[in-house]
């Protein structure tokens, strides 16, 4: 169970209106239940605005976020969105365990795929783009989504911190981490 208890049904009206957005008809998320039992936190977490589509495209958007949750454990956050997204996102299982253990000169990436995966990795481990991260980033991708994938690593990782810092269980329909045999 969640360190923090979640809210259990019945939601306030504007919660589960708030809900319903977000999960499109599917019962929320741990992760919601227990972010949106905290009024102040709920709010800011929302407020991210990162919960919609931006300029990215779907793949893009979740090679960010699958590989941001990955570098981070975050197995909770990952699982849901391998399960979610990963098949309209058109990730191939060998794509998808990249995410997980492999890098950002992984054949199963394309070269622009390959810069987004080595921007990602600079983010996490130092919290920064070198000149030439940015120059082959930017040779793939106009500064709006340059400015989203920076975003969305700052999003997920705080994601991720939640999910972890609270030992959220893992959703039951949610992907695992799939790990290349040694």
């Amino acid at each position: 169970m969640s360190r923090i208890a979640p809210l259990q049904p019945p939601y306030a009206s504007d919660i589960q209106t708030q809900f319903d957005a977000i999960m499109r008809g599917a019962p929320p998320l741990m992760l919601f239940r227990v972010i949106a039992g905290h009024p102040r936190a709920w709010s800011k977490f929302r407020a991210a605005g990162l919960l919609d589509r931006g300029p990215l495209s779907l793949r893009e958007r979740e090679i960010v976020t699958d590989r941001t949750c990955a570098l981070t454990g975050c197995e909770y956050e990952w699982g849901v969105h391998v399960a979610t997204f990963a098949d309209a996102a058109k990730l191939t299982e060998a794509e998808v365990r990249a995410t997980v253990d492999g890098d950002s000169q992984a054949t199963c990436w394309s070269s622009a795929e390959q810069a987004l995966i080595a921007a990602v990795d600079a983010l996490h481990h130092r919290a920064t783009l070198s000149d030439e991260e940015f120059k082959t980033l930017a040779a793939h991708y106009d500064d709006a989504k340059i400015f989203e994938i920076i975003l969305l690593c700052g999003f997920y990782r705080t994601v991720s911190y939640i999910a972890n810092g609270l030992a959220l269980p893992l959703e039951a329909n949610a992907a695992r981490f799939l790990r290349t045999a040694s």
